[in-house]
């Protein structure tokens, strides 16, 4: 039967894995070299990664072929990253090498966060040879164990001739389904043990791991008949869509052109709709905007696809739209009914869903409500113009907001990719800087990973060497992987770190200054470097800014720069992200800019809702 566009984008490599009738591949190697022909065999062309005693076997090989490049970063935890944002920007898996023992473990941050926001990851450690195992030997850890609550699935291989299968399963694990990390745990001794080396098999048989792709056809069926019903209905998309691949993505947008639904998105899920598209809401949640959060409260037919009801979204569970029905499509089953429960899940790839749903709709010939869309979205212009996002601007002081929007400005018809660290710069590149297509906005969502947004940015600039990357950054969580500037010195990386410099931990600050009666406990950096000579010590280039003024100006000598640069914008130190929906309140509960006072919110948040924060 002939594969259709989505199931080519959706299966990544599994066209080249999947080869029927092909002579497997049989010979003599290392088990080394049966690694770095796994990875060959994968298409892998980028590996992330620190040597150390145990892969120094896998290293050697990795010295003595040119197919794959090894980018040496200066903390596994910035390989981890560095690999998310590789797969995130790609689509493919992301790889990382790194050694026994505190190797391992300072992956763990990586692996988790790769879990938490369904990032495909292939981890391959070192470990001790098999007859330490078990014996406190040097650099060793259970690697196994320590892992195991933040991965997919992950082998111990104790035999040579178990290692090519592991390695091709492992792509499979990572990729298929909903994706996620894994790690092949390699000791070293099997590294050096010779054995056949066979070539990948065929994945769709694999036994014990077979997710569901295909949606059932009658509940897709009864999925547009609700659709075709509804008087109110809304669109609340995450990132299981731009998971799915760019043909999931496309037949959402055909979904919302052929029914006039308005659409939200969560944070991960920025860029499968089009920010300048008509029926755009805005992203939804904690600091969504107000249409989009309304929209979700006052809805009578919620179709939620490829997201997973996270309390950051839903607020107060018993106040979440209590007035819908509920549809869910998504690709995990433990995700249907864990914390909403739905009226009509649909469990399959969202692609393939999408594809079935817009195929039967137009089939049908069914329409919506036109008289109810228009009272519908009549309704969305009245909190549309409640003006969720404004600011008050300045001539004297830059406001991160208008930061933001002049970055997007300059940079939004180029082909760009943006990552964050996280807090409030966080927060306002999500609600300020319009995202058009998929794949191109790189975040910590799900573990809220301070440090991420650097090596994100490297991974990204790796698999996208003629792309403009940008690393929207706090001074805080900027210093968290701060020694990754070294990696990009080392491999001519040109991407650009754009530093909301306001001298706090800003997020945790508001918080602070909101529920703890303005006790700024450890908060405050004070001892800061100087950007710009930070850059001139790495071989970069560093830019400061402190005036409204001057700001466009410095953006575009970032831009023009050919090599990496820091950009030191020193905003507002106070200013705080609204709109906000305080914690323990319903979604409809927000607090908008102009009514967000301090009294305001520390009277909103209850002292249950205080320990949510």
């Amino acid at each position: 039967m002939k594969q259709t566009d989505h199931e080519k984008s959706r299966n990544h490599g599994t066209a080249r894995r999947d080869r029927p009738g092909k002579e497997k591949m049989r010979r003599e190697m290392t088990g080394a070299e049966m690694v770095l022909q796994a990875l060959r065999d994968q298409g892998v062309k980028h590996v992330f990664g620190y040597p150390g005693g145990a892969v120094l076997p896998i290293y050697d090989e990795i010295i003595q072929q040119e197919d794959i490049e090894h980018i040496l970063v200066r903390h596994e935890q910035g390989a981890g990253h560095a690999a998310e944002g590789y797969a995130r920007s790609t689509g493919k898996p992301g790889v990382v090498l790194v050694t026994s023992g505190p190797g391992a473990t300072n992956m763990v941050t990586a692996l988790t966060d790769a879990m938490l926001d369904s990032i495909p990851l292939v981890c391959i450690t070192g470990q001790v040879p098999t007859h330490l195992i078990g014996n406190d030997a040097f650099q060793e850890c259970d690697t196994v164990g320590i892992t195991r609550p933040c991965t997919k699935h992950n082998w111990l291989v104790k035999r040579i001739e178990d290692l090519p299968r592991i390695m091709h399963e492992a792509f499979y694990v990572a990729t298929s389904g909903r994706p996620g990390p894994v790690v092949v745990d390699i000791p070293k001794d099997i590294q050096f043990a010779t054995g056949d080396y066979e070539g990948p098999s065929n994945m769709i048989a694999h036994k014990s791991y077979r997710p569901q792709i295909k949606g059932d056809i009658e509940a897709i069926r009864h999925a547009v008949a609700m659709i075709a019903a509804a008087k109110r209905p809304v669109l609340y998309t995450g990132g299981g869509v731009i998971n799915s691949g760019p043909q999931a993505c496309a037949l959402l947008r055909e979904l919302v052109e052929i029914t006039g639904i308005p659409i939200t998105s969560t944070l991960m899920g920025l860029g499968a709709y089009p920010a300048s598209g008509e029926r755009w809401l805005g992203m939804l949640g904690m600091h969504g905007t107000y249409e989009a959060n309304m929209a979700m409260h006052e809805c009578d037919l919620m179709i939620n696809v490829g997201a997973r009801f996270d309390d950051r979204i839903t607020g107060r569970l018993d106040a979440f739209s209590p007035g819908s029905r509920k549809i869910h499509i998504d690709i995990d089953p433990s995700s249907i009914n864990k914390t909403v429960s739905v009226d009509l899940p649909i469990i399959g790839d969202v692609g393939h869903v999408l594809e079935d749903m817009v195929r039967i709709f137009r089939a049908s010939g069914k329409k919506l409500d036109q008289a109810a869309m228009k009272a519908w979205n009549g309704k969305i212009d009245t909190w549309r113009a409640r003006n969720s996002l404004a600011y008050r601007p300045s001539d004297d002081f830059i406001m991160p907001q208008y930061a933001i929007q002049r970055l997007y400005e300059h940079t939004k018809d180029r082909k760009t990719f943006v990552s964050t660290e996280v807090g409030q710069h966080q927060m306002w590149a999500a609600q300020f800087y319009g995202f058009e297509a998929p794949n191109r906005w790189l975040t910590s969502g799900g573990l809220g990973t301070m440090g991420y947004g650097m090596p994100a940015a490297i991974g990204a600039q790796v698999a996208n060497p003629d792309a403009l990357v940008i690393d929207i950054a706090g001074d805080a969580s900027i210093m968290m992987n701060i020694q990754e500037m070294s990696t990009a010195t080392q491999y001519n990386l040109p991407v650009k770190i754009f530093v909301l410099n306001n001298q706090y931990m800003g997020m945790v600050r508001q918080w602070q200054q909101l529920l703890h009666g303005n006790r700024l406990s450890h908060s405050y950096t004070d001892s800061l470097p100087d950007f710009v000579k930070l850059a001139e010590a790495f071989g970069w280039h560093g830019i400061c800014v402190d005036k409204p003024a001057a700001l466009d100006d410095a953006i575009m000598e970032m831009l023009e720069t050919p090599k990496p640069v820091i950009f030191d914008c020193r905003v507002a130190n106070l200013a705080n992200c609204f709109p906000m929906i305080p914690s323990g309140k319903a979604h409809n509960e927000m607090l908008l800019p102009d009514e967000a006072n301090d009294e305001a919110v520390a009277t909103a948040i209850s002292k249950e809702g205080k320990a949510l924060v």
